[in-house]
């Protein structure tokens, strides 16, 4: 608990269940606890994850319905925005709100909303890369939009490689950006860790944790999995689908894997995995190898931007490869079951939940005027 109280606005599309929304839930829960007073305002009243019963909740459709995404969409929806901030600001104002996402930024700044920070959670660079290689049209204004978006503005980067990124990649060197890191209730997470969970793998497994999107790499894990031949199973804890079994069958490695889908609590897997292996080509600060190390369960991952490098320093980094390279990432995961690395002197303190919130905290005094 702290001695002032904050009022605190967040501002989202929807909690449709992404790892950006997640981390919005967990940072609301996080401040209400010390004692601030949490609004969560979601653009599309679409809930697949209920917040904190302490944080206050205001949608702005309809159960269910979706906000248009284009012109008059995002103006409606930053008319509504605005009417129902103001609604709450009519006893007190709020201390300072916080967007998530492009869409979500993009209305609150059409809002025109007071003392807004907005919270960047990937290395967009890579995303404009990634479409580059798909699209070079659509990478370039990608890149204008953000470079409109975001420049000199108020931004909470969640790793300092995104913090990089965005003032050497993106331009934005008038920029006023505040490195944060994503909160980590470490005691819960090892608590969680110890429930039983159904259908644990009786043998020695690895674990990868990511929705199959290209993004994530399952193609490279695959191949690496293929030139490791281990003798542990391969687990992965995302959805079936037809284009994910058609890649492992095509890979030759059905027999060792198992697909067991999502888990509401993946802790216990990954406790109970010889590894967890991120095999990415771009993060923006992956919480799965920072749960890992909470977890006591060792970690192989590609040195991509960003986090990974952040998160493995000292003794951990002999674990980092290269982004795409399948044979480092094969000779890692060999190591990392036969030469166990000392996961004792990781830093986990700098992710704790209150040092994360005392950062947050601090956010009033950091404001800068836009412009």
């Amino acid at each position: 608990m702290v001695s002032s109280n904050l009022k605190i606005a967040l501002v989202i599309t929807n909690l449709r269940g992404g790892g950006a929304e997640k981390a919005f839930l967990k940072l609301a829960a996080l401040m209400s606890r010390r004692g601030h007073d949490v609004h969560l305002f979601l653009l599309e009243n679409i809930v697949e994850h209920v917040p904190d019963p302490a944080v206050n909740l205001h949608a702005l459709t309809k159960p269910g319905r979706a906000q248009g995404k284009g012109f008059l969409g995002k103006r409606l929806a930053a008319a509504r925005l605005r009417r129902q901030f103001r609604q709450q600001e009519a006893e007190r104002p709020f201390d300072f709100t916080l967007a998530t996402l492009p869409y979500a930024d993009e209305v609150v700044n059409l809002a025109g909303l007071p003392r807004v920070w907005h919270r960047i959670a990937n290395t967009l660079s890579a995303e404009i890369e990634s479409l580059r290689q798909v699209s070079p049209s659509k990478a370039s204004r990608r890149l204008a939009r953000y470079r409109r978006l975001y420049r000199a503005k108020n931004l909470v980067a969640v790793s300092d490689g995104v913090a990089e990124d965005l003032q050497q990649e993106l331009g934005l060197t008038d920029a006023n950006i505040v490195r944060l890191y994503n909160p980590f209730d470490l005691n819960e997470i090892r608590r969680m860790a110890t429930e039983i969970s159904a259908g644990l793998p009786h043998e020695p497994y690895i674990v990868h944790v990511g929705r199959f999107v290209p993004q994530k790499r399952h193609d490279l894990l695959f191949n690496a999995w293929r030139i490791a031949a281990l003798s542990h199973k391969l687990v992965l804890l995302t959805s079936s689908s037809p284009a994910l079994d058609a890649l492992i069958a095509d890979a030759g490695i059905a027999g060792s894997v198992i697909v067991a889908g999502f888990q509401k609590n993946p802790y216990p897997w990954i406790r109970g995995a010889d590894a967890l292996v991120l095999c990415s080509d771009h993060e923006g600060l992956p919480n799965v190898l920072i749960e890992a190390l909470i977890c006591g369960t060792r970690i192989v991952s590609t040195d991509c931007p960003s986090g990974p490098r952040e998160i493995m320093a000292g003794a951990l980094a002999r674990f980092l490869v290269p982004a795409g390279d399948a044979q480092a990432l094969a000779a890692a995961l060999r190591e990392a079951v036969t030469s166990p690395m000392a996961l004792s002197n990781a830093d986990l303190a700098r992710f704790s939940a209150d040092t994360v919130a005392q950062g947050y905290e601090g956010l009033p005094a950091r404001w800068r005027k836009p412009g």
